[in-house]
């Protein structure tokens, strides 16, 4: 099968899991006030990639990977990431708090996948360990910038929609860990990025 077509139907396929997942979480979601703020910070990014791969061909891997955190946002706006049923991991490793939000963020720092890509296709950068460099240090900006926005909506809703949306479950760290969670993620992409992408790269000659 032509290697494009296959990307097409991958692309597809996930598009419409994506969509059937959303229908699913509005319906009879544990809070609506909570599925309202969470469906939103998955809908803009969304968007937000959509029109970026009209002007930019992304791989399948990054796609993937995109939506992959989709998922897990769309799951913990229907239950509430704190009550989203984990419980087998928190079991395992012997947790007091559900750490599926901590599952998302490092989803979140995998995304440094596509915006390596995005520097090394656009020529921002000239090599695959610059690229993957730069997307790690994004990534740990939109952590810090994020952690902010849930600290600013949680202290301006003041009621359980912005407790649960700020996420903490009592860990004062939470914040801290949170950020931790994206750059680790960030890390891995990263670091496979380079990996592989820098082998496919020419010798740069004298």
């Amino acid at each position: 099968m032509n290697t494009v077509i296959l990307k097409n139907k991958i692309c597809v396929f996930l598009t419409l899991t994506l969509l059937a997942l959303f229908v699913w979480s509005a319906v009879n979601p544990h809070s609506r006030g909570v599925w309202y703020v969470e469906s939103a910070t998955a809908l803009v990014p969304f968007a937000a990639f959509a029109w970026l791969s009209r002007r930019f061909e992304f791989s399948t891997a990054a796609y993937a990977v995109f939506c992959f955190w989709e998922a897990l946002q769309i799951v913990g706006a229907h239950y509430s990431f704190e009550l989203v049923p984990f419980g087998f991991f928190t079991g395992l490793v012997g947790a007091e708090r559900n750490h599926f939000d901590r599952l998302a963020h490092f989803a979140v720092g995998l995304n440094a996948l596509a915006v390596a890509e995005y520097l090394l296709g656009k020529g921002i950068v000239n090599s695959a360990k610059s690229a993957a460099v730069f997307s790690v240090l994004a990534i740990m900006a939109l952590a810090n910038l994020w952690e902010l926005v849930e600290w600013a909506y949680a202290e301006i809703d003041g009621g359980d929609v912005g407790a649960a949306f700020l996420g903490s479950q009592g860990d004062i760290w939470d914040a801290q860990k949170d950020m931790l969670a994206d750059t680790l993620g960030a890390i891995c992409a990263a670091a496979g990025f380079a990996l592989f992408r820098g082998r496919a790269e020419p010798p740069i000659l004298a």
